[in-house]
């Protein structure tokens, strides 16, 4: 009986010590990279639709974030960004990119038609015990038309896998 009094007396000072020392747990930014695809709409050179083959590469450690977006219209656009990760929680978080517009020239993406800065706010979710990703997000370039200037804006969302 004395065993089980002193196991308990262990135990208990232990839980006691532990919770003590308890740090809050703190949300990290969403772990995983993913490659995705969805539709996009450009709302500027009229109403777009199209699609989005999107990437994301997580950096480890830090809340940074390589991204790349081939939007698909009228023409096709590349949007490679930086995005700085903002935790949510443990499945999401929000981040917001800068970065480039690459459209080339014949006729106007959802993002314009030829190169301009873009900023790129957005969201990503990862969806507890899967590999899938659920992905949203806005660009807006500046000075994104030969033509006017002017800014275009587009939306997208999809569904990804990480690895």
């Amino acid at each position: 009986m004395k065993c089980i009094q002193y196991l308990v007396s262990v135990l208990g000072a232990g839980l006691v010590l532990s919770l003590a020392s308890a740090k809050p747990a703190q949300a990290q930014v969403a772990y995983g990279s993913y490659i995705g695809i969805g539709p996009t709409l450009g709302f500027t050179d009229g109403i777009q639709l199209g699609g989005v083959i999107a990437g994301r590469y997580k950096l480890l450690e830090a809340p940074i974030s390589l991204r790349a977006q081939v939007l698909v219209g009228n023409n096709t656009a590349i949007v490679p960004t930086v995005s700085y990760d903002f935790p949510l929680n443990w499945q999401a978080d929000a981040y917001l990119g800068a970065g480039l517009v690459l459209a080339g020239g014949g006729g106007s993406s959802p993002v314009g038609d030829k190169i301009s800065f873009a900023l790129q706010p957005g969201i990503d979710y990862m969806i507890p015990n899967s590999n899938t990703v659920l992905f949203g997000n806005a660009i807006i370039a500046f000075d994104a038309y030969r033509d006017s200037g002017g800014t275009a804006i587009s939306v997208q969302g999809g569904v990804g896998l990480r690895f």
